[in-house]
């Protein structure tokens, strides 16, 4: 049974930094994109990052605009995990956050409907 498990959120000020993690068990995923949703009640779950691989250990990360520049995805494949390093993050940041495994995405950028796989998620709250 594949699971999806984040952890690492909690409430930071302002231009402060958390680090996610999401550890996934059930299957392998090296050679899947692996992303970031966040979700804020009452709206849509919105696209965070994602992590496609390359091949070998090569990976390209990309962002949404919003978060561009402040935030860094990376994985440990030997420990079937993937991160979500936050930085000078901001009040708008607030929400619950969600890692994801997209299928047959390929090239172009993943949503949340190629999801096949979902964490549970994991409160960020940033404080003014």
């Amino acid at each position: 049974q594949v699971q999806l498990v984040e952890s690492g959120g909690g409430l930071v000020q302002a231009g402060g930094s958390l680090r996610l993690s999401c550890a996934a068990s059930g299957r392998t995923f090296s050679s899947d994109t692996m992303g970031w949703f966040r979700q804020v009640a009452g709206k849509e779950r919105e696209f965070v990052g994602g992590i496609r691989w390359l091949g070998g250990t090569a990976h390209y990360a990309y962002y949404a605009d919003s978060v561009k520049g402040r935030f860094t995805i990376s994985r440990d494949n030997a420990k079937n995990t993937v991160y979500l390093q936050m930085n000078s993050l901001k009040p708008e940041d607030t929400a619950v956050y969600y890692c994801a495994v997209a299928k047959n995405v390929g090239g172009r950028i993943m949503t949340s409907g190629d999801c096949e796989y979902w964490g549970q998620g994991t409160q960020v709250t940033v404080s003014s």
